[in-house]
């Protein structure tokens, strides 16, 4: 098989704890034709002095200093200085398996054109990985193990950031980083799926994820959960709304009120239904709540479930696939 050259961008902003040993991992790997862009996001610490010195030590390594600021910026500018027919993205405070990029590149010369090669993540931290995040993980890797990522695309980001890899021609098709709206790696997925993406999955652990609390999606802004439900209605409403059909909320907690919120906000028509029998007839927000089960008298709707409970979600989808209702067109989880 023809190798072809894979390039690896990093953002990375105040990184000197973590990204020696992130260097490291990507040296080491057992495939070989690849180079590395690191864009410096106004570091503050030590980070350009490692690039420096890892760059000179390595003619595959660059780096370059963000003239944007965030990462975003930092992504477009790794991207332009990009000369490889495989894209990837790494984050500089984890680790690659040492055949990751290997068993990634194999992937996609295997499967050509029109696929993300995606592969399993584990999470790992100073003191333990937190119960969410293992969640996160397990759910993540049983979907790549079986290639149904883009079947639960409105959860949460079902293709990792720092562990999927494109040909470069579609990554063009698809429109690059250039997007300005956050989560990137999120909307990104998005993007993927809206391309005609196939995921290839690896159902082997290529890249371990770096957990701790100074974490950019644990203290940025932009990876709130308040700019989740926007992205997640936007790509709603332009790939999958039919009009045609009734639009039904399933959940009455936290979240299903602020669906119903976004909904009413954008002069949006929806019936409100529930499990919860004291919320059953109850009128929020101008709409009585009805029976979780009368949603199956409505004729052909589309269903926004919104229910935080994971084993009360899971028996949802249980209920719906028994009833040959298809996810992405019939029902859609959001969270």
């Amino acid at each position: 098989m023809i190798n072809n050259k894979v390039s690896i961008l990093i953002p990375v902003r105040n990184g000197e704890q973590f990204l020696e040993e992130c260097l490291k991992s990507i040296i080491d790997q057992t495939y070989t034709d690849w180079e590395l862009i690191v864009v410096n996001d106004h570091s503050t610490d030590g980070t350009e002095k490692i690039l420096e010195s890892y760059s000179k030590e390595d003619n595959r390594i660059s780096y370059f200093n963000n003239k944007g600021k965030g990462i975003i910026d930092a992504l477009k500018l790794a991207y332009s200085k990009s000369s490889g027919e495989l894209i990837t993205r790494m984050d500089a405070d984890d680790i690659m398996m040492p055949n990751k990029i290997e068993l990634m590149a194999d992937k996609l010369q295997e499967k050509g054109k029109g696929f993300v090669a995606v592969g399993l993540v584990e999470y790992f931290a100073e003191n333990g990985v937190g119960e969410g995040y293992f969640y996160y993980q397990e759910w993540l890797n049983k979907l790549t193990v079986s290639e149904t990522n883009f079947e639960e695309l409105y959860r949460e980001c079902v293709v990792p950031s720092p562990s999927w890899m494109v040909w470069q021609t579609d990554f063009e098709k698809l429109g690059k980083f250039d997007s300005e709206i956050y989560p990137e790696d999120y909307e990104l997925c998005f993007r993927m799926y809206s391309a005609g993406l196939k995921i290839a999955g690896i159902p082997e652990i290529i890249h371990r994820w770096r957990d701790y609390s100074t974490r950019t999606s644990r203290t940025d802004a932009n990876y709130a959960d308040n700019f989740f439900l926007p992205l997640k209605m936007k790509y709603f409403f332009q790939i999958h709304r039919d009009t045609n059909r009734p639009l039904v909320i399933w959940g009455a907690g936290k979240k299903a009120k602020e669906v119903a919120k976004h909904l009413i906000e954008i002069n949006e028509e929806f019936d409100w239904a529930t499990n919860n029998p004291n919320k059953i007839g109850k009128d929020i927000y101008g709409n009585i709540l009805i029976s979780d089960q009368e949603v199956f008298s409505i004729e052909n709707p589309q269903i926004l479930i919104a229910i935080r409970n994971k084993a009360d979600a899971n028996q949802i989808k249980k209920e719906l696939d028994s009833k040959n209702l298809t996810p992405n067109s019939d029902y859609f989880f959001l969270s």
